[in-house]
């Protein structure tokens, strides 16, 4: 798969789902397996790994919804708060071999500061807390990877990350995890596991399974193993509760729950 120079071979983009709970390391196991692969010391120009953060695809907030926010009734972790026609547009322009412009988003600010060029590369990890949810993005991905933590860690790293990275005291973290984050998890992340391919125990901690992880990708790209895609599926639609609620909408729940082809309600919060 490695050529002179770190680079690998150009071919279709080779396309990773990588999901979990919140503060599961999800990012943390995108990075070892860029590791893995050879990759992280490479220039960008020459990279041939590139990791796709859902968070780019936040639909852009109102400014009644940016108050909703500054005072914790938001809800991030919902399908309504995702723009996934975008988020499958770009797979498909990176999957034709275009280069895509990508916004970065902003923690603080909640909006995105700018955008950073993403080319088709050998393999794109595709991360974030819904990446299997929608099946026409979900139908986009060659290989899918749940990662799997205990909840009272995931508590514990959110808990850490948000006061020690983003700023926010610990009462706002943790009404956001339980009235939100929580919720949202339960009804819409942890039922799309049943879609991965493989579930990754212990996340960033699994040593062995990144490993084996990684060198599966390497089969796949040299060519020593061959996959196969199924054709996308129709996208049809499906009512649910909108970010400005709890996170508990059944409907969506059951859309992935039940692995029908049904998508989360695009409506607004009321």
């Amino acid at each position: 798969m490695s050529t002179a120079g770190g680079q690998l071979a150009a071919k279709k983009p080779f396309l990773i789902g990588v999901t979990g709970g919140t503060a599961s390391g999800k990012t943390e196991v995108c990075r070892r397996i860029v590791q893995l692969l050879g990759q992280d010391e490479v220039d960008a120009p020459q990279r041939q790994v590139e990791i796709l953060r859902q968070e780019s695809f936040y639909k852009e907030l109102s400014e009644e919804e940016q108050q909703m926010a500054d005072e914790g009734c938001y809800n991030f972790d919902h399908p309504d708060a995702f723009d996934f026609d975008r988020l499958e547009h770009t797979l498909s322009e990176l999957v034709a071999g275009r280069t895509v412009q990508v916004p970065v988003y902003d923690y603080g600010s909640r909006t995105m500061l700018e955008k950073r060029t993403l080319r088709p590369t050998e393999v794109v990890l595709v991360v974030g807390i819904l990446v299997l949810y929608s099946p026409p993005v979900r139908s986009m991905l060659h290989m899918k990877l749940f990662v799997d933590v205990d909840s009272d860690n995931r508590l514990a790293r959110r808990v850490m990350r948000d006061t020690a990275e983003r700023n926010r005291d610990l009462e706002a973290t943790l009404h956001q995890y339980t009235e939100y984050v929580k919720p949202a998890f339960d009804d819409f992340t942890s039922p799309t596991k049943k879609y991965a391919d493989v579930i990754l125990p212990r996340g960033v901690d699994n040593g062995v399974a990144i490993n084996l992880i990684g060198q599966h990708i390497r089969d796949i790209l040299s060519g020593g193993v061959i996959y196969t895609q199924r054709p996308p599926r129709q996208r049809t639609t499906s009512c649910s509760d909108g970010p400005a609620s709890t996170g508990s909408g059944g409907a969506g729940a059951a859309a992935a729950g039940t692995g029908k082809t049904s998508e989360p309600s695009l409506s607004r919060p009321h």
